[in-house]
């Protein structure tokens, strides 16, 4: 504290800011959220409130279910993503009125009433309700937790002496600091997400400040529960014991959320009201440390002040856009705590967090999503972020070549609205200086000869049991079909078949043996790209063959190159949670390390937006890189966005539901800046991404389309709905309008001696 007060205001300020956007970026949240006033009866009798009001000046002590659910309903129409219960502290043990309403009700106290409404919104409207009830016991928060996905309560000030006669706290037993802090301290235990802070101005000491953020920090080093800290500033209000107390200044705001930032470090989500300055002030308050507005309604006033309205979501907008900030939505669950939400929330909840957040644990507001029918949006806002420049070391050292570590990988896919767009631009520079401006395509046909299946993986729509499913039957297509099948590709000018299948409870390795040698065949010239890691393995397995050796057999059989699926994601936790009986990531590489050392190209791909998490994708993308640095042996790198619709884990509330636009585009670019030069080309799927997407893409860095496929049905069997196959003329329009030219190539890279037009598809 001492030290802290030797220096200046701008000096604070820096310091602050800078460890904001170096632990923030430029991202800046707020939760969209009605206010629930469920009762203005309290106990207490703070000398700054007026929120709190006597029986006497109310209809009835506690709002009517009616009117809750007409808010709650009001609130969804307009977007809201959480209700907010306010109300004041135990208020029967005060009133009678309010003892006798909630003996009408059939209600032994006000906690459960707010337990029984709290249900009723979630339920009705899928709204999530944040709780701030006030003082807390264990049982409490056990009755409470499995109805609201975040709590809170404001610590105001830890300190005592601010509870003697004459001072702001007299008379209010809810405010004695040492509950106060045993109610926080008991969220902790009980792992509910909590929201706490301070409140500044009502007459304690820059001191007292300090000690009270001190005791927030410690709580939360206990139990990593507190998901926000609020600093709030005092406001005079007429008709209060302190309607002509002085209000604290800019400065000493400004000079507390940079000590709360200081304190709590770059972590800590630090949230200052909007509404209660000036709006030329917000950019002061980013600056000094904010990262967060906290709830504004488009549809409720802020009941606590109601003399300050909420500035209008645009004007929120433009102010944290001159900042050099970018404003997106949260939760009432805080991103970091949403990312783990079996732990942080009761069962109930955990499906919708699950599918309304990205990778990072924010919500995703666009309708689009991989696979479906709607076009892509292109999230490529314009303007400088104040955190560009932090990005521009590692991009560097990218371009440059170098291997980034998890960190830096995981600063550039937490990229926000301008810091997209310029990775989005690097990757696509960085592309045209590596392979040029040609975009690429191989014709092609799919064959999966079958969709029956040993294992069960949780995002799998395609793989089936014996008897029929929801998209159709089981099937198994014998050796003479998948030659003819093989044959008629070449009739339609394929230069490559794909073939890839579940792993039968009857195959062993002379199966896939046998189905090379059935497509060699039938089509002796065709390039047999074929089979996935997971399948090479098991036929090793089956025939008790090395890696090497099956491989060896495979090759010598026919087999030209492996596609590089079934590597989903290359981490051992994701994994055990998707595709628990799969290969490990070891075995994934290991397979793919020996198929290279007997000269068998391969392809790699990671299939993201499911469970995993930016960490995740930065392990995967360095295990690539890792081993062609090793074999050379990737020809392309193929990022496949997770399609939901049928997938069973997302049906059953255990995956999100897919990654944003913002999340594809940069999972495109960052591919291209973490690989490089080592893997010089990116391919994109417009079997998940349709048209718009793919136009997206091929300014982000990618410079092939991948194959016709002419039967696609893996991601069909997902819901995806961009059909089965696509034409040169449709690729065609797409990468004129980008302004680049299509040159159809092998499956290799190489050039196509005599183009053949592939026939339209039936």
């Amino acid at each position: 504290m001492d030290v802290a007060e030797r220096f200046d205001l701008s000096a604070l300020l820096a310091a602050s800011e800078a460890m904001t956007l170096a632990g923030k970026g430029a991202l800046v949240t707020y939760s969209r959220k009605i206010f629930i006033p469920l009762t203005q009866l309290c106990r207490d009798v703070c000398h700054y409130c007026t929120f709190a009001i006597p029986p006497s000046r109310t209809a009835s002590p506690y709002l009517p279910r009616t009117e809750i659910l007409a808010l709650a309903r009001a609130g969804a129409a307009a977007g809201c993503r959480e209700a907010l219960f306010t109300l004041g502290d135990r208020p029967e043990l005060r009133y009678s009125s309010a003892r006798a309403a909630l003996d009408e009700q059939g209600q032994e106290t006000t906690l459960s009433l707010l337990r029984d409404m709290a249900e009723l919104v979630f339920a009705e409207t899928g709204l999530l309700p944040h709780l701030n009830p006030g003082l807390m016991m264990a049982s409490d928060f056990a009755m409470l937790r499995p109805v609201a996905a975040s709590m809170g309560l404001m610590l105001e000030s830890a300190s005592e002496r601010l509870c003697e006669k004459g001072m702001p706290h007299h008379g209010s037993p809810d405010k004695q600091p040492s509950a106060r802090l045993a109610t926080i301290e008991a969220a902790g235990i009980a792992q509910v997400p909590f929201t706490s802070g301070i409140l500044i101005g009502i007459g304690e000491t820059r001191r007292e400040r300090v000690e009270a953020l001190i005791a927030l920090r410690d709580s939360h080093a206990r139990h990593g529960h507190i998901q926000e800290v609020i600093v709030q500033n005092f406001r005079a209000k007429p008709g209060t014991r302190m309607a002509d107390a002085p209000e604290p200044t800019l400065e000493e705001h400004l000079w507390t959320i940079a000590m709360a930032r200081l304190l709590l470090g770059p972590g800590m989500t630090i949230q200052a009201p909007p509404n209660l300055h000036a709006p030329e002030a917000l950019g002061a308050l980013l600056r000094a440390g904010v990262n967060d507005w906290g709830g504004v309604s488009p549809v409720t006033p802020d009941h606590v002040n109601p003399e300050a309205p909420w500035p209008h979501l645009e004007r929120l907008e433009q102010a944290t856009q001159a900042a050099g900030r970018t404003l997106r939505e949260r939760l009432a669950i805080g991103p970091a705590h949403a990312l783990e939400p079996e732990k942080w929330l009761d069962p109930a909840f955990v499906p919708s967090v699950r599918r309304q957040t990205d990778g990072r644990g924010l919500p995703i507001v666009e309708m689009w999503r991989p696979g479906g029918s709607d076009d892509m949006p292109a999230p490529l806002p314009k303007g400088t972020g104040a955190a560009v420049a932090i990005l521009h070391d590692i991009v560097g050292r990218a371009i440059a070549g170098k291997r980034l570590d998890v960190p830096d990988i995981v600063r550039l896919f937490e990229a926000e609205g301008p810091e997209v767009s310029h990775l989005v631009a690097t990757a696509d520079e960085l592309r045209r200086g590596t392979v040029g401006d040609k975009v690429t395509f191989v014709i092609n046909r799919n064959i999966n000869y079958t969709n029956i299946c040993l294992y069960r993986c949780g995002f799998c729509a395609f793989s089936k049991g014996t008897a029929k499913t929801l998209r159709g039957p089981a099937y198994r297509l014998d050796l003479e079909e998948i030659g003819h099948r093989a044959a008629e590709a070449v009739t339609r000018g394929a230069t490559e078949v794909c073939l890839q299948g579940g792993i039968h409870p009857d195959y062993d390795g002379n199966t896939y043996l046998a189905i090379v040698e059935a497509v060699r065949r039938a089509a002796p010239d065709i390039h047999i790209h074929a089979f996935s890691p997971l399948e090479i393995s098991h036929g090793a397995s089956t025939l008790g063959l090395s890696l090497h050796d099956y491989l060896t057999r495979l090759k010598n059989s026919g087999l030209d190159t492996l596609p590089g699926t079934a590597a989903e994601i290359l981490d051992d936790r994701v994994r055990a949670i998707i595709c628990p009986d799969k290969l490990t990531t070891a075995q994934w590489l290991e397979v793919m390390r020996n198929a290279h050392r007997i000269g068998l190209r391969t392809t790699a791909t990671i299939m993201f937006g499911h469970v995993d998490r930016y960490d995740d994708w930065a392990r995967h993308l360095l295990a690539i890189r890792d081993l062609q640095a090793d074999t050379g042996g990737f020809t392309e790198f193929v990022p496949l966005p997770f399609v939901h619709m049928e997938a069973p884990n997302w049906r059953r509330g255990q995956a999100r539901s897919g990654p944003s636009a913002r999340e594809c585009l940069l999972m495109h670019a960052v591919a291209r800046l973490v690989l490089h030069p080592l893997v010089p080309n990116i391919q994109a799927s417009w079997v998940k991404l349709g048209e718009a997407g793919i136009a997206a893409m091929l300014s982000a860095g990618v410079n092939d389309l991948g194959g016709t496929l002419m039967d696609e049905s893996i991601t069909r069997a997902a819901g995806g709905a961009q059909g089965q196959c696509r034409d040169i003329a449709w690729m065609t329009a797409i990468t004129d309008r980008a302004g680049r030219q299509l040159r159809q190539r092998t499956t290799l890279y190489g050039e196509v001696s005599a183009r053949v037009a592939m026939e339209e598809p039936a």
